[in-house]
């Protein structure tokens, strides 16, 4: 490549960990974490939000305050919120990425990012804790959540990684995973900013919604949560 962009701190971390260090925190200071109970519905009022929880044990809550952060299905929670204004809940567009893992020896020592396309980052290359290389995503707009990974987008990832990597051997990569970006924009839209909608925006006191998180939301979660 003649023309590149250096960025030496740029690195990756274990996600999974990160997360179960958050919820340690949490739950240290007294949060309670609960699995497999869905939000059925709800109400905002003057004097906090009324959730209908449902799950092996289901029951009523009643919060001073509701943040709404449920990815992509953060604009399907509100629209069940009673006191939310319909107008101001986007549409759910899915963007799915999938990933392609390098067979054999990774010859990279650092992260190579190459120009974007609508949609997505591009077919970037990241080097994961044991030092395997992987590529992607790709961007593939869907209209259901599955995270298969589809064999056949092999060919369109030769083509994109071989724009800044012209040795990459046929037949070297294998399907890794897939993720999906919670767009709130159509795909004629390239891009859109992290949307955090709280009383200002829809006049409900009790109520911060997170739409539109998607890559680099993970990264910038600490600053989302100090802006929420």
């Amino acid at each position: 490549m003649l023309d590149t962009l250096s960025s030496p701190s740029t690195g990756i971390i274990d996600s999974h960990s990160y997360m179960v260090s958050l919820q340690g925190d949490a739950e240290s200071a007294g949060t309670v974490v609960v699995f497999h109970a869905p939000v059925l519905g709800g109400r905002l009022t003057d004097a906090g939000a009324v959730i209908d929880v449902g799950g092996a044990e289901p029951m009523t809550l009643r919060a001073r305050l509701l943040v709404n952060s449920a990815g992509l299905h953060a604009p399907k929670l509100a629209a069940k919120l009673q006191g939310m204004p319909s107008q101001l809940t986007p549409k759910a567009y899915y963007a799915k990425g999938s990933y392609f893992s390098l067979v054999g020896k990774n010859p990279f020592s650092r992260l190579i990012y190459p120009v974007p396309v609508a949609g997505g980052l591009g077919t970037h290359l990241t080097i994961d804790l044991g030092g395997q290389a992987r590529f992607g995503p790709d961007v593939q707009w869907v209209d259901e959540i599955n995270y298969d990974v589809d064999p056949s987008r092999c060919d369109g990832f030769y083509a994109a990684i071989r724009r800044y990597w012209p040795e990459l051997p046929d037949g070297s990569l294998q399907p890794g995973y897939s993720g999906i970006r919670p767009k709130i924009v159509p795909p004629a839209i390239a891009s859109q900013d992290f949307t955090i909608q709280g009383p200002a925006t829809h006049g409900q006191p009790c109520l911060i919604n997170l739409f539109g998180i998607e890559s680099p939301g993970l990264t910038a979660s600490m600053s989302v949560a100090a802006a929420v």
